[in-house]
């Protein structure tokens, strides 16, 4: 049961009476010192603690038990990058500090994507959003410059106060002239944290390994800031085509409604996916692989990098069958296959052999393409736990394979060749590219690249 008083929504102290998780994790960017004076984070470190006081006298955390925690202490120690992974699978809400140092940090994009990945999962389990980021103003940042992750945050800094908003959190606490909107923004920040915590509940998560988590803010390699394109392209029956004896339980009345993780998942696969990829700071668009297809024609290049998601159970239908071995023939490397299966779904089980062994004589390229990986997705991805780790992965090595083969193929300028449409959905468009050489082999395939 939650509780209502005086506004603000709080847990009752059954719920809380073992639950002395942190309240919030501080993430935010060291900032280099300057000509030998003060330790400049000493103002981050001022902010938290009075945060934390906030957070004590609203709370019924007892002595003891931390309101809040950010990592100034472990950063240079040992094992910082476990204690970390700890801390962001278990606190409450993730307050980052905005500023333009902290979207040029590659080590606070992955502190956002550790965090984001319990949001994503809990949607997953549930169907139901769960946002438990509580952004702070340290140093305003205009929203050009904000990547899609920060972008997307439904938050009105507004509440807190216009001189907050104009100056941030940083410049109130240096000038003594706006002590008293600095208390103020700090007493209505925490406010919101207390709210979110005890309102989300998001639960807690696996640690992620903070050292090979990729960024929220993207690949720093890219020289992109905006969020990029991605495609994911869904290969799969619906309930009104399914072969006989497989349950209508993973299906709907469209392939996106596809949900091969049932019942551990309530949530169809289509929009997990998407959710992971604009985790990644990509611009996800979903198409389904039914919906346009026909003979290849023309030259032209790759117009995004994607990822296909393969029910093995739609190898059924023939002429689908034939359609994904026709797109196989045709040798896309900035195309990923994943290859969703459950292992908790007994129709699955007793027809694995079967159904792998025709996924590998219909789409020999794609099962052989690619790192190990990316060969391991497309042999078969067993729980939504695995699908979650594994899909950063094959999206970066898509993307990889999408700058490589757009650069060798430019445009085609006049001249005859046909386009044609293909896996596409409203704003998605991929074209045909004849290939000479065989199959892709691990060893030909070695530049994937990863972030």
């Amino acid at each position: 049961m939650l509780t209502q008083d005086g506004g603000r929504v709080h847990a009752t102290t059954q719920q809380r009476a073992a639950d002395h998780r942190p309240y919030f994790f501080l993430s935010y960017a060291h900032t280099p010192g300057y000509g030998g004076g003060t330790d400049p984070d000493m103002w981050v470190e001022r902010l938290f603690q009075d945060l934390c006081g906030h957070v004590m006298a609203m709370t019924d955390l007892p002595a003891g038990a931390p309101a809040g925690f950010m990592d100034r202490e472990i950063r240079s120690g040992e094992g910082w990058s476990e204690r970390l992974g700890e801390v962001l699978a278990t606190c409450r809400v993730f307050v980052p500090l905005f500023s333009p140092r902290y979207f040029a940090s590659e080590m606070c994009g992955k502190e956002w994507y550790a965090f984001a990945q319990r949001a994503i999962h809990y949607r997953a389990r549930h169907n139901q959003p769960a946002e438990a980021i509580v952004p702070a103003l340290w140093v305003p940042v205009p929203p050009s410059q904000l990547p899609g992750p920060a972008e997307r945050l439904q938050f009105n800094h507004r509440d807190f106060g216009d001189r907050y908003v104009s100056d941030g959190l940083y410049g109130l606490i240096k000038l003594r002239l706006f002590a008293e909107e600095y208390e103020r923004a700090v007493y209505e920040l925490a406010k919101r944290i207390v709210n979110v915590a005890d309102t989300m509940r998001i639960g807690t998560g696996r640690p992620v390994d903070y050292r090979m988590a990729p960024s929220a803010f993207g690949s720093p390699s890219s020289g992109v800031t905006g969020p990029r394109p991605m495609q994911v392209t869904i290969a799969a029956a619906t309930r009104h085509d399914l072969p006989e004896g497989r349950s209508v339980d993973y299906y709907g009345d469209n392939p996106q409604d596809w949900n091969p993780y049932h019942p551990a998942s309530a949530r169809p696969l289509a929009y997990v996916a998407e959710d992971l990829v604009r985790s990644l700071n990509y611009q996800a668009t979903i198409a389904s692989f039914d919906e346009e297809s026909g003979p290849p024609e023309g030259k032209q290049p790759p117009s995004r990098p994607e990822i296909l998601l393969v029910d093995r159970w739609a190898l059924q239908d023939e002429d689908r069958r034939r359609r994904l071995a026709a797109f196989d023939a045709e040798n896309r490397p900035w195309v990923t296959m994943v290859v969703p299966w459950n292992r908790e779904d007994p129709e699955s089980r007793a027809a694995e052999a079967e159904l792998t062994a025709k996924l590998e004589q219909t789409m020999p390229t794609k099962m052989r393409q690619g790192r190990a990986y990316c060969r391991a997705a497309a042999r078969g991805v067993p729980s939504m736990e695995a699908f979650g780790q594994v899909l950063p992965q094959v999206v970066e090595a898509a993307a990889q394979q999408y700058l490589r083969h757009a650069a060798v193929y430019p445009p085609a300028t006049g001249g005859g060749h046909t386009e044609r449409t293909r896996l596409m959905g409203p704003m998605a468009q991929t074209h045909f590219i004849p290939e000479t050489h065989h199959p892709a082999t691990d060893a030909e395939d070695t530049d994937d690249g990863q972030s």
